[in-house]
């Protein structure tokens, strides 16, 4: 496993700026604002990252020094050079909306739902924005960090399903 050249570092600084980035055991980080992320993405692309390897989410809503709600993490990696890039974007409500990176990974498709259902980013142009994990009558997003760890009393108003009605 490589990580993320110099090279690929200087091309989204030309193109974004100055982005705090950090390494740590082998593996480069950089923090992009959310209306960077589309840059950000048509940069990487072009660059021969053409493996969206992950879609995540960390609330950090206990975490004591954090300043910021969410991190949305995107794992990326190009397939030629071995190069990987961990892409962060932090959130706060009530603008929980970032654009999806559909558009440049297909793969991002069933990943960005998984992070809508479970924590409530939503993807902006994403082609099919529905739950994946949770009934759609649900409302709520189970991994964030103020969701009772009991659930909020919503399995009794789901039907139960037997493993001959599967």
């Amino acid at each position: 496993m490589a990580v993320a050249t110099t090279e690929t570092l200087n091309a989204l600084e030309r193109e974004l700026g100055k982005a705090p980035t950090s390494e740590f055991r082998g593996q480069t980080r950089v923090v992009v604002a959310k209306d960077k992320l589309a840059t950000t993405f048509t940069t990487l692309k072009g660059r021969g990252f053409d493996l969206l390897v992950d879609v995540t989410c960390v609330d950090y809503l206990s975490y004591r020094d954090a300043t910021d709600r969410f991190g949305l993490v995107y794992l990326l990696a190009n397939t030629t050079t071995n190069e990987r890039l961990t892409v962060r974007v932090f959130l706060n409500e009530p603008d929980l909306t970032v654009v999806s990176a559909t558009g440049w990974w297909e793969g991002a498709n069933w990943l960005e739902r998984e992070v809508w259902d479970m924590f409530g980013i939503t993807f902006d142009g994403h082609p099919d924005h529905r739950r994946i994990l949770c009934p759609d009558e649900f409302t709520a997003y189970p991994l964030r960090k103020d969701y009772p760890l009991q659930g909020r009393g919503e399995r009794h108003n789901f039907e139960r399903l037997q493993r001959d009605q599967a």
